[in-house]
């Protein structure tokens, strides 16, 4: 009888092309499958809760997969655990109903970009934040921010030559907030279009830095024109941070 299992990655992405396979650059799902062909002696098929683009991180990647052997839950965290890259770590997993789908049975994620806010770079921050020397007030970003919150179309937000024919998300929050030299822009939503948080951020700080002015995010969702949003963001400042899931027990910290 099979199982259907739903599983907790962490991850550094930086040398990987994201999470799905691809014909000719090493992918997160590729090593995963690797490990799960060690384990069960065959390539099973699995299905990952987004697509994170190159050089992107997740504190709590989920996917699901169907499994036949009864393999307990915390043994087979050790057992892949075993065959997976040092990059690449499992650190939940549970049995969940045959209809349940990584992807589309998600009610929401949460993302956090980071920037290190110093003309210092450290080269152990190097894959892991963007730097940005210049001084950043985070109360005003914090402010600003809230005009992303709510029902939106986000066309002006996605990258170009996107075609997703619906283009509306709804954020549930948006905090900017300082930890030392770290600025943390943690934002939660329904669902996000391609690259669509490091677009916010990158206009954010653009705000920041005087090239857009203040109060121009709702102009901007407006428009629905991607030329009058600020520059995308790079990806190393990216991570996954929750997935959302309306199940019993669920514990969303990744």
């Amino acid at each position: 009888m099979k199982r259907n299992l739903l599983l907790s990655l962490r991850y550094v992405g930086t040398r990987y092309h994201g999470f799905q396979v691809q014909k000719n650059a090493l992918s997160v799902c590729s090593v995963f499958q690797d490990a799960v062909e060690q384990v069960f002696g065959s390539r099973i098929d699995v299905k990952g809760c987004s697509r994170t683009d190159a050089g992107v991180h997740a504190n709590q990647f989920c996917l699901s997969m169907e499994v036949e052997k009864n393999i307990p839950c915390d043994r087979l965290i050790l057992a892949l655990n075993r065959y997976l890259p040092d990059d690449v770590a499992v650190t939940h997993c549970r049995e969940v109903p045959a209809d349940f789908h990584a992807r589309y049975s998600s009610t929401g994620k949460e993302y956090v970009y980071k920037v290190r806010n110093s003309w210092i770079r450290d080269p152990f921050l190097t894959d892991f934040v963007y730097l940005w020397g210049y001084p950043l007030e985070v109360e005003l970003l914090h402010r600003q921010a809230q005009d992303f919150v709510g029902r939106h179309d986000f066309a002006a937000f996605q990258a170009s030559g996107s075609n997703v024919a619906d283009t509306v998300r709804t954020i549930y929050s948006f905090r900017v907030e300082r930890q030392g030299d770290l600025v943390l822009f943690t934002v939660a939503g329904d669902g996000f279009l391609y690259k669509m948080v490091r677009n916010m951020v990158g206009t954010l700080l653009e705000i920041a830095s005087g090239h857009l002015p203040q109060g121009c995010i709702s102009q901007i969702l407006e428009s629905r024109d991607r030329q009058q949003a600020g520059k995308t963001a790079p990806a190393c400042g990216l991570y996954l941070n929750r997935v959302f899931y309306d199940l019993p027990g669920w514990d969303v910290a990744p």
